[in-house]
Parts: C-alpha cells; sequence; structure tokens
C-alpha cells in the first residue's frame, strides 16, 4: 500500500507543472467556441460531442456545456454536435462564442464512428462484424485490462496463467491455447494507437486513457500491417488536446483493491498540446499460501504515458507517444484442482506418490482458494515503448506514417508442480524482446465512386532469453519420473538441484503489401476488393545444458536423468511467402438496412519450436522444430440493420477452414517446457452471432450479444494422448472431430442502465443504476480433447449505482462478479502427467466505490 501511495504522490507532483501550463492557455489564432444546453431545460449537457463537419478536428463540452475549437477555417463553417439521448444536430457557425440547444431525441440511437478502416465512419455502414466499446462504458465496467473485456463482447476469448501465457482469440481462433510458445505468431492483431503490439503479454496491461475499442471479428490482413487471421483489437486512446482538460478517479474496494487514474492535457505554444496519464492499480491476493502465510495472485500494476501533438498546419499532423507499464504482483498461483486416473502403473498414479513421500494436500476443493506451493512466485511484467505518427493530407485522402520501437521484459519464477513437494523448484523462462515496425499507408478517394488504402508495413522481433531461462528439479522429483521398480531411482541426491540452462534467441522480420478498394457500382451497392502480399522469415537459435545432479559415470544413473532432462541443441533458419485477400460484396439497401458477404484467404507465418523438443528412444526429434503456416479460407455473410430510430440489430454467420492449424500440445517429459507446437491438419470453426443495441428513453438503454460457434478439428490424426490416457500403449490419438479448446458453444452478454434526474450534495445531475451479465456453455481446457479437462458453464453479474453531476463529478458503487460465482478460467495438467491438474480460478465477488471528475 505505501509502495503505491508513493507512487501516485510522485506522479502527481511530476503531473503539477504540466498543469499549470495547461491552466494558461497561449492566445490562439482561430478559436470557436460556445456553450450546449438542453433546449427545454436549459442544463448544461457536459460531455456533448463537437465536431467540424467533414474534419476530424472535435471537441466536447467541458463544465457548464461549454467547448472551444482550436481552428484554421474561416468562418462560416458547420458544427455536427451530438449527445447520447438527443438529437444529432448540424449548426452552421458564423460567429464565436455560441449556444447551441438539443432537442431530446428518445426515437434515436447516437451513432458510433470507427476508424478501422482508417477514415472516420459508421459502425453500421461498414461491411465488417465489429464491436465498438466506448472508454466510458470500459471504465464504468470496471474493465480495465483485456481480460475483462471478454464479458463484454462473448465473441472474444482470454485465457492466461500469466502474463506470458496469454492466449488472445476470437471465434476460438488466433494463438495457441494453455501456455505460450514464442516460435509464432499471433492470429489475433493488437494494436494501440495504429502501432502493433507483437507479444501476447501486451495483453496484460491495465488501459491508460483508452477512448473507444473496436474489436473486429473475421481476417483483416487487407486492412491493418501485420497478419490478423481471426480479428484485431484497434484500441485509441484520448489524444492530446489543445483545450485545457483533465480527469481524476480514485477507486477502494475489498481485498485492499486500489486503484487511481489521473490525466492532464492542453496546449503548451501556438501548435503544440500535451496529454499526461497515468494509472496505478493494487490488490490484496486472492489465494492464500499456508506455507509463507500470506496472499498470493496480488495486483500491482502502474501504468505512464504521454503524449505530444504538433500541429504546424491545418493539413499536417504529428503525435509522438511513449508508455511504460510496470507490473509486479505476487505471483500467478495455479491452484491444485484434481487427479486424473492415468494407464500408468498404480505405483505412478498421483495418490500414490505423494502418499509415498508422506506428503498430504493442504486442500482438495480448489475453491477453498488456499495453496502450499513452496516456490516463490514472481511475474514481473515489463513493457513500453515510444511511436511517431503523421498524419498528412494530401488530394482527396491521408498519407499517415507509423514509426515505433516497443519492448518487453519478463522475470517470472514459477512452482511448476502446483504443490509443496520440492518437484520443480525453479522455473524461470526469463526473456526480453526488442520490436521495431513502421506502416505507410493512405487512405483516401481516387474518385467520386473509388476511395480506398494502400500501404506497407515492416517489423523486426529480437526475442531472447535473459540471460539464461533456468528449471530445476527437487529432491522429490525421483518419484514422479520414476518409470519402473529399479531401487536405483532412490540413489540419493539423484535428482537434487538437477536442471537445464537455456539460451535462445528468434529473431523475426516480416514485410508486406496491402490494399483495399471500395468501389460505388451504384449508390447501394458496393464491391471491396483487398490484396496482401506477405514475407516473413524467422532465425532460432536453441542451445540448453543440464547442470546439477548427483555427478557419476554410471551410465544407468545417467539414463534415469536423461529421462528428466537432457542436452538440447538446433539452429533453424526459415522463411515464405504468401498472397491472400479478400472479395466484399455490400449492399446498402437503405440507412437501416446494409447487407454484406465476404470471401477472404488469411496467412499465419512459419512458426519455430523454441520451448524444448520431445525426445523418442532417447532421440531429440528435431523435425519437430519447424511448424508449418496456418492457412484460413472464411466465408461471412453479415446484415446490419436500424429496425427503428433508436435500435440496432446485426446478424452474421461465419465459416473458417484452417489448414495445418498451429496448436500447442502437452508431453509427458518435463523438459519440454511449455509444451510444443505442432500442426493439426484442418479446423473448422462457424457460428452465428447476433448483437444490438436499444435506447427505451433517455432514462434507460440495454445492450447485448450472443454468440453460437462450432469449433472442431477436422482431422487431427497424430494429437498426443489426453492426460487419462498418458501411459497408453501409443503416445499419439487421432482427435479427428474433437472440440478445439476454449471455445463455448454458445456465449453471450446482456447490460443495460437506467437513469433519472436530481439532486445529489446540492448538485444537479442523473442517478444511474447499471448491470450487465456475461454466460458462456461448457468448453474444453486441453489441446487434446479429455473427458476430465472440461470446464463447466458460469454465469457472472456485475452492477454499479452512482450519481453524475453536471460539473463532472460521478461517483459510483460497484461490484463484480456479485452473486460470487466460482469459475476455472483454465484446467492445465502439471508437468510429467502423473493424472494432477491444476486450475486458474475466477475472481470471487469483489466491490468497492469510485470518485471521478472530469472537466
Amino acid at each position: 500500500m505505501r509502495h503505491f501511495l508513493v507512487t501516485v504522490l510522485q506522479i502527481s507532483i511530476l503531473l503539477l507543472p504540466f498543469w499549470s501550463a495547461a491552466q494558461n492557455t497561449p492566445i490562439i489564432n482561430a478559436t470557436v467556441s460556445g456553450r450546449i444546453i438542453d433546449a427545454r431545460t436549459e442544463r448544461p449537457l457536459i460531455g456533448a460531442a463537437v465536431v467540424i463537419k467533414g474534419t476530424t478536428n472535435g471537441s466536447s463540452a467541458k463544465e457548464d456545456g461549454r467547448f472551444t475549437l482550436l481552428t484554421g477555417q474561416k468562418l462560416p463553417f458547420t458544427l455536427t454536435v451530438s449527445f447520447v439521448g438527443y438529437k444529432t444536430t448540424d449548426v452552421v457557425i458564423n460567429e464565436n462564442n455560441v449556444e447551441i440547444r438539443l432537442e431530446e431525441g428518445t426515437n434515436e440511437l447516437a451513432d458510433v464512428v470507427i476508424t478501422s478502416r482508417r477514415r472516420q465512419e459508421s459502425a453500421q455502414n461498414v461491411p465488417i462484424p465489429i464491436s465498438v466499446l466506448r472508454g466510458a462504458l470500459v471504465e464504468d465496467a470496471g474493465a480495465f485490462n483485456v481480460n475483462r473485456l471478454k464479458e463484454l463482447v462473448p465473441s472474444v476469448q482470454l485465457y492466461s496463467s500469466n502474463a506470458r501465457n496469454t492466449t488472445l482469440n476470437i471465434r476460438g481462433l488466433g494463438s495457441t491455447f494453455g501456455l505460450t510458445n514464442d516460435g509464432i505468431d499471433p492470429g489475433v492483431g493488437f494494436y494501440v494507437d495504429g502501432v502493433y503490439y507483437a507479444r501476447p503479454a501486451a495483453t496484460a496491461l491495465d488501459f491508460v486513457d483508452i477512448d473507444q475499442i473496436e474489436v473486429l471479428r473475421g481476417p483483416q490482413g487487407t486492412l491493418f500491417g501485420k497478419n490478423t487471421t481471426a480479428g484485431a483489437f484497434n484500441i485509441t486512446t484520448r489524444p492530446a488536446s489543445f483545450q485545457p482538460g483533465a480527469t481524476f478517479e480514485v477507486s477502494y474496494g475489498n481485498y485492499n483493491y486500489m486503484q487511481a487514474k489521473a490525466s492532464v492535457t492542453g496546449p503548451l505554444t501556438r501548435n503544440l498540446a500535451a496529454r499526461v496519464s497515468f494509472s496505478g492499480t493494487q490488490r490484496n491476493g486472492l489465494i492464500y499460501n499456508v506455507r509463507t502465510q500470506q496472499p498470493v495472485n496480488s495486483l500491482n500494476n502502474l501504468g505512464v504515458r504521454g503524449q505530444l501533438l504538433y500541429t504546424p498546419s491545418d493539413n499536417v499532423k504529428l503525435t509522438l507517444a511513449g508508455d511504460m507499464s510496470d507490473q509486479k504482483p505476487l505471483g500467478y498461483a495455479v491452484i491444485y484442482a484434481g487427479v486424473v486416473p492415468t494407464q500408468r502403473p498404480a505405483y505412478r498414479q498421483f495418490n500414490t506418490i505423494i502418499a509415498d513421500l508422506g506428503y498430504k494436500l493442504p486442500s482438495t476443493n480448489p475453491f477453498d482458494r488456499i495453496t502450499d506451493q513452496d516456490t516463490p512466485s514472481r511475474a514481473n511484467n515489463t513493457l513500453g515503448g515510444v511511436s511517431l505518427n503523421a498524419d498528412i493530407k494530401l488530394g482527396g485522402g491521408t498519407l499517415t506514417s507509423t514509426s515505433a520501437w516497443r519492448y518487453w521484459k519478463w522475470d517470472p519464477l514459477n512452482d511448476r508442480d502446483y504443490i509443496g513437494l520440492p518437484v520443480f523448484t525453479i522455473s524461470a523462462g526469463n526473456s526480453k524482446h526488442d520490436q521495431y515496425s513502421q506502416e505507410i499507408r493512405y487512405a483516401g478517394n481516387v474518385s467520386s465512386r473509388v476511395s480506398g488504402v494502400v500501404g506497407a508495413f515492416y517489423l523486426y522481433q529480437d526475442l531472447q532469453s535473459d540471460p539464461v531461462q533456468t528449471e530445476e528439479a527437487g529432491s522429490a522429483q525421483w518419484r514422479f519420473a520414476q518409470s519402473s521398480t529399479s531401487a536405483l531411482w532412490k540413489t540419493p541426491g539423484l535428482f537434487d538441484n538437477f536442471g537445464i540452462r537455456t539460451t535462445n534467441r528468434i529473431r523475426s522480420t516480416s514485410a508486406a503489401l496491402f490494399a483495399q478498394a471500395d468501389w460505388a457500382i451504384t449508390d447501394k451497392l458496393h464491391f471491396l476488393p483487398g490484396l496482401r502480399y506477405n514475407y516473413d522469415r524467422k532465425i532460432a537459435n536453441y542451445k540448453r545444458e543440464t547442470y546439477g545432479g548427483l555427478q557419476t559415470t554410471d551410465a544407468a544413473l545417467i539414463a534415469l536423468k536423461n529421462a528428466v532432462y537432457t542436452n538440447q541443441a538446433f539452429d533453424a533458419d526459415v522463411d515464405e511467402t504468401n498472397l491472400s485477400g479478400q472479395l466484399t460484396l455490400q449492399y446498402k439497401a437503405s440507412d437501416r438496412l446494409n447487407a454484406f458477404a465476404t470471401y477472404s484467404t488469411a496467412y499465419k507465418p512459419i512458426g519455430i519450436n523454441i520451448g524444448g523438443l520431445p525426445t523418442a528412444n532417447g532421440q531429440v526429434l528435431t523435425d519437430l522444430a519447424r511448424v508449418n503456416p496456418e492457412f484460413v479460407t472464411h466465408y461471412e455473410v453479415g446484415i446490419k440493420t436500424k429496425p427503428t430510430p433508436n435500435s440496432v440489430l446485426n446478424l452474421v454467420v461465419h465459416n473458417s477452414d484452417i489448414k495445418d492449424y498451429q496448436t500447442q500440445v502437452q508431453t509427458p517429459e518435463p523438459g519440454v517446457n511449455r509444451g510444443y507446437l505442432a500442426n493439426a491438419e484442418k479446423v473448422r470453426v462457424w457460428g452465428v452471432e447476433l448483437d444490438g443495441n436499444l435506447r427505451v428513453s433517455n432514462a434507460f438503454s440495454v445492450y447485448g450479444a450472443l454468440a453460437y460457434t462450432d469449433a472442431k478439428y477436422v482431422s487431427f490424426k497424430n494429437a498426443p494422448v489426453p492426460l487419462e490416457e498418458t501411459g497408453a500403449a501409443q503416445a499419439f490419438k487421432d482427435v479427428s472431430g474433437g472440440a478445439l479448446p476454449g471455445v463455448s458453444k454458445w456465449a453471450g452478454s446482456l447490460g443495460g442502465e437506467v437513469s433519472g434526474s436530481g439532486k445529489f450534495l446540492s448538485q444537479e445531475g442523473r442517478y444511474f443504476f447499471a448491470a450487465d451479465a456475461y454466460f458462456r456453455s461448457s468448453f474444453s481446457s486441453s489441446p487434446s480433447p479429455s473427458q476430465y479437462l472440461n470446464i463447466d458453464g458460469y454465469t457472472l453479474v456485475n452492477a454499479r449505482v452512482g450519481f453524475r453531476a453536471s460539473n463532472g463529478t460521478s461517483v459510483f458503487l460497484w461490484s463484480r462478479n456479485l452473486l460470487n460465482q466460482n469459475y476455472f478460467e483454465q484446467l492445465l495438467p502439471a508437468p510429467g502427467n502423473a493424472g494432477q491438474y491444476g486450475a486458474v480460478l475466477g475472481d470471487p465477488r469483489t466491490y468497492g466505490i469510485t470518485l471521478r471528475y472530469s472537466f
């Protein structure tokens, strides 16, 4: 707590000079200011959006409904003014300091503007299945990271046993389920202000000053720089502004949860504006370690983001941004969840093993939330970077250049056996990563009938051990590794401190040319072809060496040690090229009906196993070092409708066929860290998605989404056996027809808000009550389908109630998992496959209070 509060104080002190500068607004050549009020009550409409029509120059109403716009344009011009629950209005401005009156529009639903197609347009007009989450909704719902977004977008799946081992999927596709292998690329693009984040650990960061999140479903490679075979997250943060403004927020909840956020923006000179944002989150652990007498799985996150906006002219906008996130939680403990009877002999079953060692589990109920893990937990996750974005208006469009450098450092220490025995005493996969990216694209109108985007993308990554990755066994390892009744297994000290030190490095180069056109054959019928050319190269170096244990020349004892850890080394240099694209036909029957059909192909680059290779008959299977590229053929038909002015209802049917699906599989060998990669011959994912919004009145709104997803292995004839079949005559199995892991057939969300005007502590504003629910059906938690490693369906309910004052102050009480539902996020077999498996638990009920002030 002390560290958290001191840090908040330090950040606040750092903000003071900037805050002072922001208050002294310099004289600006051309400004338009005014006030936006309710036409009936004349109350100020704080937060109303104001945009100069035909441009991206906009602002929002602050305290007392006032707004200010910096512009070089000459009067008169038209402003577009919008506010939730009111009619969007175009107003011709002839003078400064205007008063704009908005009429309540109970029959209108505010339009959602997106930028995913590299221009501002209505989400209902684009032929792409897309979910849009406004920053205000994300903040109010307590979704301060990507993991919590899946409760709002049911087609998204995210699983994380720690920051590194993070799976982010859309419709069940994107990344390998379970444990991350650094040798493959994610299939879901993750972009923040146009910058691609290459490592899955980036999704663990806390959101800092988010303006909007767009979740695009299906391949998007003709619009974005990196391959996006399953979809993309397009996240935009709040930009620097020439209008001074600030937001401050503090929250406190049970488990000693504390969160503080601050953001300050304003002009520094005539053409230079800045924004500085901060987020800090702390929470005690939700699991109690009875061995160390302290809670684990805590939160201890800090994030800082800064931006400089330079506008030398109306046609040029330069943004320099930098960010840093530092996370130092006390572990990501995986809890003992159960035991599966395997096909190994009785003496190799988990319960027999721990009985022979005189060990008793502290609890066999994972929802007691206790553990006795004997290895200290550490999960230091640091990431950040710098980017420079240039937007230059040329002709009928905009030329954009985005240059970025990003880094990631991972410093972990895990207990791989999940229990209090010294089976594995050290598991530390220290890594560091640097990436350099450059994207150049032009988006605009070619003629009155043709528009589109054309671009080039380059990405270089260097990921390596830092400086060495360590795995070490302990004194109890002999009993778990024992595969015969030979007395040699009991040799004193045979496996004590026996381990491997691994150095690895993988350098990846990706380059692409992409283009997509939008040809308006008629006013209603549009044809959208897209094309992408990829080049990918990966150079990998892998070497690991054994150390420790009993030093002996006895061949029989050496063979026993080699059954646990072996020396391995290989080098790989692979490259591939690929041509992919899409064809979309769109029919805009009216302003209320937009139908589209898409055929597309997509490509995920070649992979390299960089976490250790399995062995057979004492030989390392080096032919498994290379993993084939993944090819996706995708079909989609959708319809977007506005049945009434105050409602939206969208329906999409999709089908994806994947050849050489890249999957992560488990193996009984402890030395294969995090499993290894393999190709399933063919996978198919199809489904139906329905989402909608309804604004009954200015006082009541509701939103929801429903997804049915059927994801199966069409052909996977050489999959490793599931946990319960470990020890069978065959080590591999045909799992064709089995379900893909991590995908529920049914998932949905439903939420809404009711509000009414009133006063609180003499302040005028609106009381509100909001709630949302997320449900999903059961799903497999094993890459090879298992009858034991299935997670039951569950429903989560979140709620908040509070008051939003007209002066920009908000206060509300909130609760997440209000009904205190016990549920698993993941079930994971323990290394060695003795039958034991662990669980990543979902959070119990949490609650607290938030105070926010904005102007």
